[in-house]
């Protein structure tokens, strides 16, 4: 099959082989934080993608929300994704770092001394998380201090000059799906009342001064985004997330970042989620305010997301769930070959080699 989305594009500084993005997607297979053989193994497995989004990565100890997910805080992390970038880089393949704070999403498990958990202010969400026993609740946060917010900005910065230092060809901050940032944007968790609080334009302030401080690090060519604004995880609401969102977006439009990835829709069984994109607020809304670079995310196969780009909704289109059971999806795309659907979904998070690098590649 010949098309839009098996032809090669300019993302920022990187050239991609094909349009289709691997998407971020959590596996729980790092239990050390430090990647290991197998997620080499994995990576490099699905580096046919014209671009790889690794896993949520966190910038720091305060940062980690969840059991078994990497970090790129430490030499010994850093050299670990070093063997990744490596795999996929000899495969043929690009790959971004997601870089990640998780905010309240997490438990004094995982934070020095056993401390509580930071977000934008002191809201509890109805929210579980998984540490090596299995789900626990999460406690009230702590709201950060005014004075800490230039501290976790700045694990940011470093954590997208790690990246680089460990070879990936650059980085998408995690903004979306409920974490710290999001807990910033949205007044369903923000209540503070200085500068980060209050108006949108405020609440916006974190976002973009993360944002900046990655581009100003390693170049906005280098650096992208992703955002979940019609949906709600992890009980991260907002009362109106239109006006936030387009006010978000054309803000983001004025830093010429290699990409900005939108999630459309999630599904809901995962647990996580509610709600999508509907005729009141969708991608037109952001298009309307946002001429950058775009990939888009929201249950695509291969012929809605060729409509998609034919349309000029977005010049990539990434996929999650599809590349669990595919490592070859690219592939399978190409030849209009079936998908394979996953075997156990309890493997999707956690455990060994089953579920995560024994599925095999297609056979005609």
């Amino acid at each position: 099959m010949t098309s839009t989305l098996l032809s090669p594009v300019l993302l920022g500084s990187v050239e991609l082989k094909n349009r289709i993005v691997m998407a971020p997607m959590t596996r729980a297979r790092t239990p050390s934080t430090v990647p290991n053989p197998l997620n080499v193994t994995y990576y490099g497995q699905r580096a046919s993608a014209g671009l790889i989004i690794t896993e949520a990565t966190q910038v720091s100890v305060q940062g980690t929300g969840s059991w078994a997910t990497p970090g790129i805080y430490t030499p010994e992390q850093i050299a670990g994704w070093r063997l990744v970038t490596d795999a996929v880089h000899e495969a043929g393949g690009k790959i971004f770092c997601q870089i990640w704070h998780s905010g309240r999403v997490s438990h004094p498990f995982f934070q020095k001394n056993g401390e509580l958990p930071v977000s934008s202010s002191a809201v509890r969400g109805d929210v579980k998380t998984f540490i090596d026993t299995g789900f626990v609740p999460t406690p009230e946060p702590r709201a950060l201090k005014l004075e800490e917010i230039p501290g976790v900005v700045e694990q940011f910065r470093q954590g997208a000059l790690n990246a680089i230092a460990a070879g990936f060809d650059g980085v998408e901050i995690h903004g979306a799906n409920g974490y710290l940032i999001d807990q910033f944007l949205r007044d369903g968790v923000n209540q503070r009342n200085d500068r980060y609080g209050g108006p949108i334009e405020n609440r916006c302030r974190f976002l973009l001064e993360v944002t900046d401080a990655v581009c100003g690090a390693i170049g906005s060519a280098r650096t992208a985004l992703r955002i979940s604004p019609f949906s709600v995880n992890w009980d991260c609401h907002d009362s109106n997330l239109k006006a936030l969102f387009t006010h978000a977006a054309a803000e983001l439009n004025q830093r010429d970042l290699a990409f900005l990835e939108v999630v459309e829709n999630i599904n809901e069984s995962a647990g996580i989620s509610t709600g999508g994109a509907t005729s009141e607020f969708s991608i037109d809304d952001i298009l309307a305010v946002y001429g950058g670079r775009l990939v888009i995310n929201g249950g695509y196969n291969a012929e809605s997301s060729e409509k998609a780009l034919l349309q000029s909704k977005a010049q990539a289109v990434s996929f999650g769930r599809p590349y669990i059971a595919n490592p070859d999806l690219v592939e399978r795309f190409a030849l209009g070959a079936p998908l394979s659907p996953m075997a156990d979904p309890t493997g999707a998070y956690g455990g060994r080699e089953g579920g995560y690098v024994d599925y095999p590649r297609y056979q005609a």
